[in-house]
């Protein structure tokens, strides 16, 4: 056994162990802490400047610092400063304590009965308030060694469509090299590109929301395989201290996430957050390794993509310094649209503008 899996595994018999003494009545041992580092990350746009020392907050799945649902009231489990960073590992999506082997076989998960993604938070955000956007500044992602895909478990009219909703389930258990970053099952092996499938804050009406849909201004499960290490993702703040919630680990996934399920894995996952005043888009928006992002959500696929189009749109505006028929016409040679997912009852869309795509002569 290498040191990268005993290390999950220990992780793994810790998760596990909390839960015993959760389930005991005990009161368990929680290792969530704060530390001071030296140094800080390089100077950004929307991440204030260093000014010394760098706080760094480390959250671990144990029960009382995780949620299944988006709550405004809900108790922060840490409250950090624009600047600060986190070091978050978390469980997969349905909150397996144990490794399941099979579709039939129900490990014990952080939450029976189980409504929603396991999700590390909330997270507070001091300062930050609805008018304002939070960038979440993704450092790394370090998958787990295992995780699972399945295909034809909802009765639904795209499995119906392709012929799978009759069952019998298919569920494939991947074993996963966070070094290499391959995963292997079933005689496949696939590269892996890990990223966070719901990163979101509570909309701002009373009372407990699901996890499951995308929303337009605080995000949530957005299942964008483009927001790998290295992205920073901007989410209009929806609630005062923003309340974040971030989980559903995947390891892989192609765009659409079309069987419902990406390889559903643990993450740990190094962000830093900070706020922004005058962001370029009052809607969610990204900057990846592979370029500009925008998104657009709804029930109707037109609309997402008339959403995520007119978000970029009007990004290249201003990147440009164009009129907006103008930015039409360079989109349409350099923007690509593709389906971000289909698997959450809400259609995503996201508009790529790749980081070379357009080259603008200097004026003098």
């Amino acid at each position: 056994m290498g040191r990268a899996e005993a290390h999950e595994l220990r992780e793994d018999r810790n998760v596990a162990s909390w839960a015993r003494q959760v389930a005991s009545g005990q009161r368990p041992t929680t290792p969530n802490q704060k530390e001071v580092q030296p140094s800080g990350p390089g100077p950004d746009r929307a991440r204030p400047q260093a000014g010394g020392a760098l706080t760094v907050h480390h959250l671990e799945p144990v029960p009382e610092a995780v949620t299944q649902f988006y709550s405004a009231s809900a108790p922060a489990v840490v409250t950090v400063d624009p600047g600060d960073t986190l070091i978050v590992r978390t469980l997969d999506a349905r909150g397996y304590l144990e490794r399941p082997e099979s579709w039939d076989l129900d490990p014990p998960r952080m939450f029976t009965p189980s409504r929603g993604h396991c999700l590390a938070g909330p997270i507070e955000v001091r300062g930050a308030e609805p008018g304002q956007v939070l960038a979440v500044h993704i450092e790394s992602m370090r998958p787990a060694t295992w995780g699972w895909t399945t295909a034809g478990v909802a009765d639904e009219d795209l499995s119906q469509a392709l012929g799978v909703a009759a069952g019998p389930v298919e569920f494939l258990s991947w074993d996963l090299d966070p070094v290499s970053l391959a995963g292997r099952a079933n005689g496949f092996t696939v590269p892996l590109t890990p990223f966070l499938g719901v990163i979101g804050m509570p909309p701002a009406e009373p009372g407990e929301h699901s996890t499951t849909p995308p929303r337009t201004l605080g995000g949530g499960n957005l299942d964008c395989r483009e927001l790998v290490a290295g992205s920073t993702l901007y989410l209009p703040v929806t609630v005062p201290g923003a309340a974040l919630c971030l989980g559903d680990g995947h390891a892989a996934q192609g765009d659409g996430e079309v069987s419902g399920t990406a390889i559903e894995c643990g993450m740990t996952s190094t962000i830093t957050l900070s706020l922004v005043d005058d962001p370029p888009l009052s809607t969610i928006h990204a900057i990846t390794p592979a370029g500009r992002v925008t998104f657009g959500f709804s029930a109707e696929l037109n609309e997402a993509m008339t959403a995520a189009l007119n978000a970029m749109v009007t990004w290249m505006t201003t990147i440009y310094g164009t009129n907006r028929a103008r930015a039409l016409a360079l989109a349409s040679v350099s923007v690509s649209l593709r389906i971000t997912q289909v698997a959450n009852k809400t259609w995503g869309v996201h508009a790529l503008l790749p980081s070379k795509a357009l080259r603008q002569a200097e004026t003098t």
